[in-house]
């Protein structure tokens, strides 16, 4: 089952749509398993309906490694970054054959 997020652009009191009023940064200390940092920008919120204040994901960013990847506090994702294909060499291949190295 999906996790259900609320989306944090939204007052959880009255449900008006509200920016962020101000905004900061949280890096993790430690990478994930794919070797990238998470990068989670927070957000405080003031409703101007009913004056009620809290504080949210606005949205996260994964850095490095192969690819970075972005999600936003409503919880939906986007992969950015180019696709690494494999680039076949080519060349001459030589074949050893040891045994006749000792003779």
């Amino acid at each position: 089952m999906p996790k259900r997020t609320r989306d944090p652009f939204i007052c959880p009191r009255c449900g008006t749509r509200v920016e962020p009023s101000k905004t900061w940064q949280l890096v993790s200390p430690f990478p994930d398993s794919k070797g990238r940092i998470t990068i989670t920008v927070m957000g405080s919120f003031v409703c101007p309906e009913c004056g009620h204040k809290w504080r949210g994901v606005v949205s996260k960013l994964k850095v490095g490694g192969e690819e970075v990847e972005l999600e936003t506090g409503s919880g939906r994702k986007a992969k950015l970054g180019a696709e690494k294909k494999e680039e076949k060499r080519e060349g001459v291949i030589f074949e050893i054959d040891i045994d006749e190295d000792e003779e």
